[in-house]
């Protein structure tokens, strides 16, 4: 079995005690962001398995679009991912 070389863990372990892998990750030509991808990549970059400007690439997401993403999931959870909940969590 032959392993691609990146760079990077291929594996972290998450609080909860459950890993969290590359293969764990969405699409790199994902179009449609629902909640639990969204919270997976943010996992994935918090956590150390991708950096954020890995992440940026990866998906074509900016700079502003994935720290708005983190901040939501830190201060509200998963929930202030959701499309439908930004005016509830995402009020100035």
């Amino acid at each position: 079995m032959f392993l691609k070389k990146i760079e990077g863990p291929r594996a972290v372990k998450l609080p909860d005690g459950s890993m969290m892998t590359r293969a764990d990750l969405p699409p790199a030509e994902t179009r449609r962001w629902v909640a639990s991808r969204k919270s997976s990549v943010v996992k994935a970059v918090q956590f150390g398995l991708l950096t954020p400007d890995q992440a940026q690439e990866r998906y074509g997401l900016s700079e502003e679009e994935l720290l708005e993403w983190m901040r939501a999931a830190t201060e509200h959870g998963e929930d202030a991912l959701k499309v439908t909940r930004v005016q509830k969590y995402r009020q100035p």
